[in-house]
């Protein structure tokens, strides 16, 4: 039987002016993180929206919840406390790229190793947008931008790697012109029990204009991205007549029918396996393989705010005192007048 929906996506909208450009990818975000919301049929009141610094940390002026807009990069360290402190309350972190993987990093990375339960949206537009253009660390290697006149010189972070690396246990990937995949993705992350991270490839207009544009555009993405589906087979193209296979330690795209290749040959997705070899080599894809979209993993794991909650009760049980007044009025005391 399938659960009534007591909520709306309306009902968790604030009367707040967004203010964001017109045709910024955010709008399409905050969109659908309503709508996910809704199908989650979790009360506002049972929410806590958290951010740090940057456009996308704006977000939870718009919702109808609890909120707190913190300081830069610190975003996954105030939403930390709040889980711990209240396992009970649905809590979501705002992000972007530069507030998240740079001043953030740390947070960020240790965040995402501990497993605290945060739904973790990560808004990609590989540019600073709120300070007027400098470049990120997602940005490309040779882009121009205002603090690199000559092109970068750096490595970007690719933030599937960097979620592994931290030993994550849920990374999706989706765009922003795609409402109806990523509401569908953000009421998965937000399902999964731990850290999840989304990250969300969003069009800065004004600064970093098209930034996406080979893969969001619908003339190119049925053949440069593909959608992972948990348990089915990994086939892309406008008529899925293609597909990934192993080729010795490295994906390989075949087309079906061609070189003696079949649909018995094409690789199934496993978001749940623990071992994350496959997983890795998802997240990285691009230039010459497609861009993989969709929940490239997702494994049970325990929870630390649920671990601590539980560690907590397991004390108090054997511990005379089990809260701070008690224990501090215990044994010789005095009164001072």
């Amino acid at each position: 039987m399938e659960q009534e929906l007591k909520y709306q996506p309306k009902d968790y909208k604030s009367d707040q002016y967004v203010r964001w450009c017109p045709g910024c990818g955010d709008h399409a975000v905050l969109n659908c993180v309503h709508k996910a919301m809704a199908e989650l049929n979790v009360d506002p009141k049972d929410i806590a929206v958290i951010s740090g610094i940057g456009c996308s940390s704006r977000l939870p002026y718009y919702m109808n919840s609890y909120g707190f807009h913190t300081i830069h990069g610190r975003g996954a360290a105030i939403a930390t406390g709040v889980k711990t402190a209240n396992p009970a309350l649905n809590v979501w972190l705002m992000t972007g790229d530069g507030d998240c993987l740079a001043i953030g990093g740390n947070h960020f990375i240790h965040a995402v190793r501990r497993n605290i339960d945060l739904n973790i949206v990560l808004f990609n537009n590989k540019i600073y947008g709120l300070t007027k253009g400098q470049y990120s660390p997602t940005t490309d290697r040779g882009f121009v931008t205002k603090s690199s006149p000559y092109g970068t010189v750096e490595e970007p972070f690719i933030p599937a790697e960097l979620t592994f690396g931290a030993r994550g246990n849920f990374f999706a990937r989706v765009i922003d012109v795609d409402l109806k995949n990523t509401t569908d993705i953000l009421t998965a992350s937000a399902r999964h029990k731990g850290a999840s991270v989304v990250e969300v490839l969003v069009n800065c207009v004004i600064f970093n204009d098209g930034i996406h544009k080979q893969i969001t555009d619908k003339e190119f993405r049925p053949d440069r991205t593909i959608f992972l589906r948990h348990g089915e087979k990994m086939l892309f193209g406008k008529e899925n007549e293609k597909g990934l296979v192993l080729d010795g330690l490295k994906l390989k795209v075949v087309t079906i029918g061609q070189d003696g290749y079949t649909l018995d040959d094409i690789l199934v997705h496993d978001a749940h396996t623990e071992d994350a070899t496959m997983h890795m080599m998802l997240g990285m894809m691009g230039g010459d393989l497609p861009l993989a979209l969709g929940v490239i993993r997702d494994v049970d794991a325990p929870c630390y705010d649920q671990e601590v909650e539980k560690q907590i009760l397991e004390v108090q049980a054997k511990k005379p005192h089990r809260t701070l007044n008690e224990f501090l009025m215990s044994g010789e005391i005095w009164e001072v007048k």
